[in-house]
């Protein structure tokens, strides 16, 4: 029995039939000092709101409200797993709100009071999209935990000229500080996956690195390293007068695009939205 009185995950998923779906990406933590751990990444969860995605029966909901949360509003779009939660919700009153609901389709930065903060176990098919779409809003979060595929969460932190270094790196370290935290082996989930996970802390700059639109530096990053190969005054015609692009952005234009740094490219955003 874990300290909250609820029966052992293993039970719980026994129980409400939840043998975890692959088009839904689930892979389930069942070791509470683990998921006890992810929670702390989370930092101090007494104030406002800890939002999780995808808890499925429950593992680091659990651990979150065992590790003071005052609130967690979890979302969980699979259905099978909403009794499981509301047991938990039970074990917590008035701490654990569920949500039934896909959360690409959520507009998270609205749930809940400041300081809001993400603290979840992600699936792997959904991971990138969601932290993109976390960082048109990354003003309204504390910070942002959470674990992904040890790959992705290396092409966060990567540096120019690292392999993994493309859009996402750019994108994540122009709004926030990228702080690893810890790998998870394979064997810590049911069942296990094929990679192994890592659990990141990202934390929103009180301003962006540099000045720039969002959408322009996704689509100057976008041509960049579409053909990342090839020089830049050549994978950049498709947003019109390369040339006078890099020009303007005072950038030599036989460099490559994993050679420029997140200031360089936020100048390249800044000269496209000048450009006529």
């Amino acid at each position: 029995m874990a300290d909250d009185g609820l029966p052992p995950l293993r039970e719980v998923i026994a129980r409400h039939g939840l043998a975890a779906r692959k088009s839904l990406g689930q892979h389930f933590l069942l070791d509470l000092n683990l998921t006890r751990r992810i929670a702390r990444a989370g930092g101090d969860l007494r104030y406002g709101t800890t939002i999780e995605i995808g808890p499925g029966p429950g593992g680091l909901t659990r651990a979150l409200l065992a590790e003071g949360a005052a609130k967690v509003i979890a979302i969980e779009q699979d259905g099978r797993c909403l009794p499981a939660l509301d047991e938990i919700a039970g074990a917590y009153p008035g701490r654990l709100d569920v949500l039934q609901a896909d959360a690409l389709e959520t507009d998270v930065a609205r749930l809940g009071g400041p300081p809001r903060r993400i603290v979840a176990n992600l699936p792997y098919n959904v991971a990138t999209p969601l932290v993109l779409g976390w960082l048109r809003h990354a003003d309204s979060f504390e910070s942002i935990t959470v674990m992904l595929q040890k790959e992705v969460a290396d092409r966060l932190a990567a540096s120019p000229g690292a392999s993994g270094y493309g859009r996402l790196s750019i994108i994540t370290q122009w709004r926030c500080k990228v702080r690893p935290q810890f790998n998870v082996a394979r064997e810590a989930f049911v069942p296990p996956p094929n990679v192994a996970s890592t659990v990141v802390r990202l934390e929103p700059m009180s301003a962006p690195l540099a000045p720039a639109r969002m959408e322009t530096l996704e689509r100057v990053t976008a041509a960049a390293f579409g053909q990342r190969r090839k020089m830049l005054r050549s994978s950049l015609r498709q947003l019109g007068d390369a040339g006078a692009l890099l020009a303007a952005a005072g950038i030599d234009g036989t460099r490559r695009a994993e050679e420029l740094s997140v200031v360089e490219f936020c100048a390249l955003a800044r000269a496209l939205d000048r450009s006529p």
